[in-house]
């Protein structure tokens, strides 16, 4: 199911956050949202998720205006994770992901702790079965995030949106993360602060600046020295990486290092 936005822009006390923005998630690929610091990524997940509407513009799931679709139907087709994620219950691991069958039950359903089909697929596909009686508190920060997904994937959505996934995680507990996610086969947005996870994990990236999208294309075609220098300011060469083929970006400094070596 694609996700599309159209001329969507969000201004907040005078200040434009977004500005005509114009993209699309497309069904089944894996979209990641790139940019610097303060670029306007989270809020644009925020569209997505309804969280706030466009001051103009329109956001669209399958063709509908998401404003219009009713909250059960949405919680049912899209499932987010948060880049921070937290819960003062003392629950365990398999209750965490059991919260994300409730859209698909007729009431609250049944009491935490009876585990479903969804809940068992979902804490096979991020590998966590070993860790369903684990209370919250003493998980990994790697480990509460795979719960998360976990959680969402528990919802049986055909979309999943993510909010800087890999934040705060190391290099081995982002690879994981993402790799999982990659094999779902759902349609996914990420926002991702990591270029070199986001070359090699998504199949289109949106590139975004002081709210204006700067590019939309594959890893290959975004990642450019010329776009590196303009939207993050580094000089940078993009080589092939020799075992997968994504780019890989090779920062050598400032951009305005680079001119200054060379005399510009």
């Amino acid at each position: 199911m694609n996700f599309d936005v159209y001329g969507a822009s969000v201004i907040r006390d005078g200040n434009p956050i977004l500005s005509d923005v114009t993209c699309s998630a497309r069904a089944g690929e894996f979209t990641g949202i790139i940019g610097p610091n303060g670029s306007g990524k989270s809020t644009l997940l925020s569209l997505l998720m309804r969280w706030q509407k466009p001051d103009t513009g329109r956001v669209l799931l399958g063709g509908r205006d998401v404003q219009t679709i009713r909250r059960r139907e949405f919680a049912r087709t899209v499932a987010e994770v948060e880049q921070h994620s937290a819960t003062v219950l003392d629950l365990s691991v398999e209750q965490i992901v059991e919260l994300g069958t409730i859209p698909h039950d007729a009431g609250w359903g049944r009491p935490l702790g009876e585990a479903s089909q969804d809940v068992e697929r979902a804490l096979d596909a991020l590998g966590l079965r070993p860790l369903r009686r684990r209370a919250w508190h003493t998980l990994s920060g790697g480990e509460r995030q795979k719960v998360q997904v976990a959680r969402a994937l528990a919802q049986r959505p055909e979309v999943l949106v993510l909010d800087e996934p890999t934040n705060h995680l190391d290099v081995s507990a982002g690879v994981q993360l993402l790799s999982a996610v990659r094999e779902l086969e759902l349609t996914v947005v990420a926002a991702i602060h990591d270029l070199h996870l986001a070359a090699m994990f998504c199949d289109r990236l949106v590139v975004l600046d002081q709210g204006v999208v700067q590019a939309i294309g594959t890893p290959t075609e975004v990642l450019t020295p010329t776009l590196l220098a303009q939207v993050y300011g580094i000089d940078a060469e993009v080589i092939e990486h020799p075992r997968t083929g994504a780019p890989l970006v090779v920062v050598c400094g400032a951009a305005d290092q680079h001119a200054r070596r060379a005399g510009v």
